[in-house]
């Protein structure tokens, strides 16, 4: 089921950009980490949350070239098992203790971190409706094939909403949807689907914009979304406002690495999470931001490309799945980040600080190679 012969196969070309944006990543939370913990002076950038980044991305890569060494057509065998696991793991995080009021992580008090199963929960939801797909690929029109697809992203969905954590579960709509293409899913199913995400995204890109009055909304919105929620919807929240000034703030060269002194009058909410974006930004300018961007989209090129290679149904749904999931990460932060999008805390995959998202993110990306090597075979 693995075999370390194949990494010859990889695409050597995702290895490098992943390790820059890493690096990116490492450089900005060294530098907006520096002051925050006590004893950590700021000309030292060892602090506590670059160690354990590194501890992070050391474990992040073992997860890679061991998934990119798993065949992936094996995994048929074990989806139910993971899906399962991760469903289990979702519904036991309601019978913890809340972290910040949330129900989002487990305590791991023996290694001094947080676990959270959401980011997993992706790639098994992507798993299972490979495996599903396929095996209904003669009848992928058929209401019941619809219904079970359904079935399959719906309970992660709502626990993960539950939680609640609407930014990763927006997460799998699109992922979802991308599938249901590839999938051959009924035409009419999916133009609804897809019909009805469009209008919500217009509707926020509307209330961002201006034309649409956040105040003159909120009546109506009330019947749908809880208050809190409707906050989020307010394009002039101090996080928001934060971000743009931090990205202006950069101009097209930045302040210089570790120059930042707007995040150090404490105005830039996370600065090295959720907010990596703008803060990478203030310090290296429009041209550090485009730089990141042009990675990303190479990124994305390169997971689309392996769609295109796939040599059967279910890499070639695996492959997409993964693929449109990083790139709604990577859209959905840097829209919340720019002004364009509600903040709701999804972080920027390969460089913001974090276990979990890291993690997954690496092993996703390792599927994909997975398939990718494996082009070749018949």
């Amino acid at each position: 089921m693995w075999s370390a012969k194949y990494f010859a196969r990889i695409d050597f070309r995702v290895v490098i950009i992943a390790l820059l944006l890493n690096f990116a990543g490492l450089l900005t939370i060294a530098s907006f980490s520096s002051s925050l913990l006590a004893g950590d002076g700021d000309d030292n950038i060892w602090t506590k949350v670059v160690l354990t980044q590194l501890q992070w991305l050391g474990i992040s890569w073992i997860l890679f070239f061991f998934a990119a060494g798993i065949d992936y057509r094996k995994l048929r065998e074990w989806v139910w098992v993971l899906y399962v696991l991760v469903v289990i793991a979702l519904v036991g995080l309601f019978f913890t203790d809340s972290v910040v009021r949330v129900h989002r992580w487990y305590r791991l008090p023996f290694l001094g971190h947080a676990a959270q199963p959401s980011e997993w929960a992706k790639i098994a939801m992507v798993l299972a409706l490979s495996w599903f797909l396929e095996r209904q690929s003669r009848e992928s029109r058929s209401f019941l094939t619809f219904v079970g697809s359904m079935g399959i992203v719906a309970i992660p969905f709502l626990l993960i909403v539950k939680q609640p954590d609407l930014g990763t579960a927006l997460v799998l709509f699109p992922t979802a949807c991308t599938m249901f293409y590839f999938g051959d899913i009924n035409p009419k199913a999916l133009a609804i689907l897809t019909g009805g995400g469009v209008v919500a995204l217009v509707v926020v890109g509307f209330i961002f914009s201006g034309i649409l009055p956040y105040e003159k909304v909120q009546p109506y919105a009330q019947y749908v979304l809880r208050e809190y929620q409707y906050e989020r919807l307010n394009p002039n929240t101090h996080h928001a406002q934060a971000a743009q000034t931090a990205i202006a703030l950069g101009g097209v060269s930045g302040v210089g690495w570790r120059q930042s002194e707007y995040w150090r009058g404490g105005s830039l909410p996370a600065p090295y999470t959720d907010s990596i974006f703008p803060s990478f930004g203030e310090e290296f300018g429009m041209v550090g931001l485009a730089s990141v961007l042009l990675l990303y989209y190479a990124l994305i090129f390169c997971c689309l490309q392996t769609v295109a290679v796939a040599k059967d149904a279910f890499g070639r749904l695996l492959s997409a799945g993964i693929a449109v999931m990083l790139a709604f990460h990577v859209a959905i932060n840097i829209g919340m980040m720019t002004g364009c999008l509600p903040i709701t805390g999804v972080p920027l995959v390969l460089m913001s600080y974090g276990g979990s998202s890291m993690t997954a993110t690496m092993a996703a990306l390792g599927l994909i190679q997975s398939v990718y090597s494996r082009r070749f075979m018949f």
